[in-house]
């Protein structure tokens, strides 16, 4: 185990730094690529903070659909491979939610600002 700060804290400083202090002194093409290099920092902030739990509860209901172990990547071509060949379906217990629910965990990470994203979580706080 590290000290802190932890590869999170990190990405979030450097970010926060280019985005307060750097970018208000940049212009043009060279203010677009701050923005790029901005935007990536967040999101690998983003994946550090969420993706292992969405990982864990994504692997653990592909074990529930195909009643199989296996690493997150063999489980999700075992599926993959079970819809293309019309063994599952949408009509399959479970599966509708397991691709929404995947769906909505990686907007998190990739979009969270995404419109159609920000409504469906809205809509789900309501529905509970």
């Amino acid at each position: 185990m590290q000290d802190e700060p932890g590869p999170t804290e990190l990405t979030k400083a450097v970010a926060d730094f280019l985005r307060e202090d750097i970018a208000p002194l940049v212009s043009g093409h060279n203010a677009f690529k701050l923005r790029v290099a901005i935007n990536m920092l967040d999101l690998v902030t983003r994946q550090l903070t969420l993706e292992a739990a969405s990982d864990a509860a994504e692997e653990r209901r592909v074990q529930g659909l195909l009643a199989m172990q296996g690493s997150l990547f063999e489980l999700n071509r075992a599926l993959a491979d079970k819809i293309a060949n019309g063994e599952l379906d949408l009509r399959t217990p479970g599966l509708a939610e397991h691709l929404w629910q995947t769906t909505m965990d990686k907007l998190a990470v990739d979009q969270p600002t995404y419109a159609a994203y920000r409504r469906e979580l809205e809509r789900s706080k309501l529905q509970r």
